[in-house]
């Protein structure tokens, strides 16, 4: 049986919003790639947790491009909590949604993707080489998730229909389950396990919301997915198209 991730992930949300929280939302972790991609997301997600978004992105080429896509969320975020906490009719220090930057280390994603050594240049997307680098970026986010005593963990990146939800998905239950046993083993400090927050963002009209979003904010839509091998493949398709 083929798994609903997002019905897996509107399950999770409807327990939150029944349970006994005593006042407090519990803390998300979401890693996110761009302003776009965020802001579906985070209208969707805002009511159910305090949300700290994680950008690391070494994928993205050039550093222009990842300046720019940072510069971009930047820019949103404060724009969007007003609208938000004016809608909801509450001062805007009420709902507040942290931004946790990270170096950029573009060296990290080549040599976790290696896609000159395994022949994955030319690739499609949601193939072997999106793989890896869904991996790279969610492992490294839920680390900081761990590290930080954050209560949920998910990611933007299966808003997008480019992605392969599943992929998605199937890597960060790996790394709940992965962080549970650790957390079960003997040793005496070990980290907390954040629960994962399945997702297919892109359901729902979630993917034509964020475009809406966009259209409204004026943000900055990228025409491919951020890596140098994305970027060649298009211009690649458009010389020969």
């Amino acid at each position: 049986m083929k798994d609903n991730w997002q019905a897996l992930c509107d399950d999770i949300l409807n327990g939150i919003s029944s349970g006994d929280c005593k006042g407090k939302k519990p803390r998300l972790l979401l890693h996110a790639c761009c302003a776009p991609c965020s802001s579906y997301t985070l209208e969707y997600l805002l009511k159910y947790f305090d949300i700290t978004i994680y950008y690391y992105n070494p994928n993205i080429h050039p550093a222009e491009e990842y300046e720019r896509r940072l510069s971009e969320l930047e820019n949103f975020l404060p724009r969007f909590l007003a609208n938000q906490n004016a809608l909801a009719g509450t001062a805007a220090a009420d709902v507040r949604i942290d931004l946790q930057k990270t170096d950029y280390e573009p060296k990290e994603f080549f040599d976790a993707v290696q896609a000159e050594r395994d022949n994955l240049q030319t690739e499609p997307e949601r193939g072997e080489r999106c793989r890896r680098c869904y991996q790279l970026r969610m492992e490294k986010a839920y680390e900081y998730a761990r590290q930080n005593g954050f209560d949920w963990f998910t990611t933007t990146l299966s808003i997008s229909p480019h992605k392969d939800a599943r992929m998605i998905n199937e890597i960060g239950r790996a790394l709940y389950e992965n962080a549970l046993q650790d957390q079960n083993a003997a040793a005496p400090i070990a980290q907390s396990a954040p629960k994962f927050l399945y997702s297919d963002f892109k359901k729902k009209n979630g993917y034509k919301r964020s475009i809406e979003l966009s259209k409204e904010y004026g943000l900055y839509r990228q025409d491919y997915c951020g890596c140098i091998y994305s970027r060649q493949n298009i211009e690649r398709a458009r010389t020969q198209g």
